[in-house]
Parts: structure tokens; sequence; C-alpha cells
């Protein structure tokens, strides 16, 4: 898809089971087909999507949050490595032609495919020309969480390899709310998810698009919030959503979920009673 003079893909690591505890196993399409629950029988898992994301210009070429990375590669010779080789060879890109990359929180659904491990089992970056931009707030918060863990739900922090990277000066620690990447690529601190959670706004050319991260994970969390329990600041959580998919329906601009299996993308529109609705884009 393209907005103004960026070229945006989403790119795709598959399905994923997530159980309580933060465990995440693959998944085969055929899992999430099954029949709903007899009614009072509670799931323990929820299936999901993990969709990183490509943006181009023709100069830069912007990763948007790195995966997994647990050698879901099939064509890596490395079996840690993320299967953004698959992905970006798609589109005719090494992991080396990527020039910034934008981590929105360091849950390891998020940030694991940041590193691998090669074959004389030393930690490399991923992307080994990049720079690594986060908020300063989110790395010094998963620090202290590898210390003194916070008990709730959903995928936590594992910065085992992500230590390689403060290492080798690759991460761009940001302490403003609202940073300028790129012209037209803007990234916000919304916290709540994680108190340095962000998300990224792309503009040009009178066109706009948002990547949600964990504010918005899919098209169901539009009018529904199921992440209380997995938000740090479930207030805050709830304001930065507010404000930001009331900001998208005004500028007619385009969502992208990371999480989401089937509708990825799209467009907000109100019914009658006032809720979102998703428009796909064709």
């Amino acid at each position: 898809m393209k907005i103004g003079r960026f070229e945006i893909e989403q790119l795709s690591e598959g399905v994923f089971e997530v159980f309580e505890d933060g465990i995440i196993h693959k998944s085969d399409s055929k899992d999430i087909k099954h029949p709903k629950l007899p009614s009072g029988v509670k799931s323990t898992s929820s299936h999901i999507g993990i969709n990183p994301l490509l943006i181009r210009d023709g100069k830069h070429n912007v990763l948007i949050d790195t995966g997994l990375g647990w050698g879901l590669d099939h064509k890596s010779k490395y079996e840690n490595t993320s299967n953004l080789l698959t992905n970006l060879d798609i589109f005719g890109l090494t992991p080396a032609d990527i020039t910034h990359v934008v981590l929105s929180h360091l849950h390891f659904d998020h940030a694991a495919g940041s590193t691998f491990v090669d074959n004389n089992s030393a930690t490399q970056p991923t992307m080994s020309y990049a720079n690594y931009f986060l908020q300063k707030k989110e790395w010094y918060f998963a620090l202290e969480q590898m210390q003194n863990p916070t008990k709730t739900r959903g995928a936590g922090y594992n910065l085992d390899e992500l230590y390689k990277l403060a290492a080798e000066d690759k991460l761009a620690l940001i302490t403003d709310e609202l940073f300028n990447l790129l012209p037209g690529i803007d990234l916000i601190r919304t916290g709540g998810h994680t108190p340095g959670h962000q998300i990224v706004k792309i503009q040009d050319n009178g066109e706009t698009a948002y990547f949600l991260g964990d504010l918005v994970p899919s098209e169901y969390h539009l009018n529904h919030y199921a992440m209380r329990q997995m938000d740090i600041d479930p207030v805050q959580t709830k304001k930065a959503k507010t404000l930001i998919l009331r900001q998208a329906l005004e500028q007619e601009a385009v969502l992208l979920f990371y999480h989401s299996i089937h509708a990825k993308s799209g467009k907000l529109q109100q019914d009658k009673d006032k809720k979102f609705i998703l428009k796909e884009i064709q």
C-alpha cells in the first residue's frame, strides 16, 4: 500500500497461540477454526498474528518491530534467525538494507527478532547497519523488570540477547514524547501497555497511517478493551487509545495492526451507535 511517497508492507511470521503465562506456540491456520468452547468453559489461550511493518521511500528502509526470531526462517543457515530474512527477500532486501529499526516496546513478541545467535554462538544484531529506536523509559523499565518482574498476563521481557545491542551502541534511546524519525515518520509515546510503549505515525502528501503496536493490537480491540490485565497503566492506555482513534477517524487514516490474523489494516468508520467499523482497503 502507498501512503504518499511511502511504500508500506505488512510482513508476517504467521499465527501463534498465546497462553496466560506468556508461552507462545506456532499454530496452523486450522487451529483457529475450532468450534467455540461450551458455555462456562474458560479458554486459557488465544490466537494472534505477528506482523512487523516495512516502510520504504526509495532512500530509507524502516522496520517497525522485529517479531519473534525463533528460527522461523526456512532459508536461513542460522536456526535462531528471524524469518525477517524471508520476508525481506520477497522485496529484494536483506537485513543489512534496513536503515532504521523502531521498537514499539521490548516485549519479546515484538523485539526478539532484533538479534540472532551465529554459528560461533555469538549474539549478532539481525539488522547490522541500523540503529534501534526505542523510548529510554522503556529500556530502563525493562531492565527493572528483569530484576523485579511485575505479574501481568501475556508476553513479557526477555533481554538476554538484546544486551548486545546496548553494548554495541545500537540502541537509540528517545526521551521525547513526540520524536521525528524521518520527514513524514513520527514516533509517539503513548505509554499504557508499558511505560515506554510508542506507536508510529506515517504522513505524506495528505495521507496518514498509524502503526498501533499493542495500543490497539487487532481489529477486535477497536470497541472492546480486552487488555486490562496485560497493561501496566490501563487508564493511560484507554486515554491514548481514545485520542488516537478519534484522530484517525477525522484524518481518514489507515490503521495497521500488529497482532491481527485477518483484517490487518483498514480505515475507520462509525455505525449509527458511534461504534467503530473497520473498512478494509482494497
